[in-house]
């Protein structure tokens, strides 16, 4: 995990790389609860021997379980000291180009894309990319903002 002392140094590497998560594998229980909590029990997520012989060879995550899963891989990627609170802020652009299997190993790549002053703070943007252990295409590309308050 990458630490900044504060708001300004995290600031300062505007269109760098600012970190990766550890892999984490997504399990059947995960995308079961997900399902559970979001309403969505479409079968390609939750009827495993179903989802075998659908067009994917299993069941995969919601889009937006993998999505959910950026604040949990970015408290491994990195973290900015000396700040009051951070919040987040919504979601420019959000992209799921491949499917998470179930069983399937994902980790966040995270670029910072823009960082503006607001009131109080900064408002930052980064660029997350949701990647799948073997895979060439990423499960999710996404804006993310946040912003931190000194």
């Amino acid at each position: 995990m990458r630490t900044f002392e504060n708001m300004d140094e995290l600031a300062a590497n505007v269109g760098k790389e600012i970190g990766v998560s550890e892999w984490h594998t997504v399990t059947q229980e995960q995308v079961n609860t997900f399902a559970d909590a979001t309403g969505d029990h479409q079968w390609i997520h939750v009827d495993v021997e179903k989802a075998k012989q659908g067009p994917f060879g299993a069941p995969i995550a919601h889009g937006f379980l993998t999505l959910s899963l950026l604040p949990f891989l970015g408290s491994q990627t990195y973290k900015v000291d000396n700040i009051k609170m951070g919040i987040n802020y919504g979601l420019n652009k959000v992209r799921f180009p491949q499917p998470v299997k179930v069983g399937d190993k994902v980790r966040g790549r995270a670029e910072l894309a823009e960082a503006s002053d607001v009131p109080g703070g900064k408002q930052f943007v980064t660029r997350w990319t949701i990647e799948i252990d073997g895979v060439e295409k990423p499960a999710c590309i996404a804006e993310f903002v946040t912003r931190m308050l000194g």
